[in-house]
């Protein structure tokens, strides 16, 4: 059973930053790309980032291209996100899944990004 689970949110103040983690298990990690999702409240989901099954390749949204860095470490089944220079408009419950997966979602992991 494909099992995630995110962590590493809190509240940063704008101009700010905070790492994401999502441990994986249940699944061959190692073979799937993977995606950072983010949902605003009263908002549809927003995909945020997808890196490919090695590492490479990384992918991400206009509104958090230079700003997010999306990496993973297979021998430990995590992916991550680095947020640098956050904004209020940040501000979102933020999911990983696998690539293409709509299906599988962890409990997510709250941003708040607020003076």
């Amino acid at each position: 059973e494909v099992h995630l689970v995110e962590s590493g949110g809190g509240l940063v103040q704008p101009g700010g930053s905070l790492r994401l983690s999502c441990a994986a298990s249940g699944f061959p990690f190692g073979m799937y790309g993977m995606a950072w999702f983010r949902q605003a409240p009263g908002k549809e989901p927003e995909w945020v980032s997808v890196i490919n099954h090695a590492g490479s390749k990384p992918s991400y949204a206009d509104s958090v291209k230079g700003r997010f860095t999306i990496s993973r470490d297979n021998t430990k089944n995590t992916l991550y996100l680095q947020m640098n220079r956050l904004k209020p408009e940040d501000t979102a419950v933020y999911y990983c899944a696998p690539d293409g997966d709509k299906e599988h979602r962890g409990q997510g992991t709250q941003v708040t990004v607020s003076s």
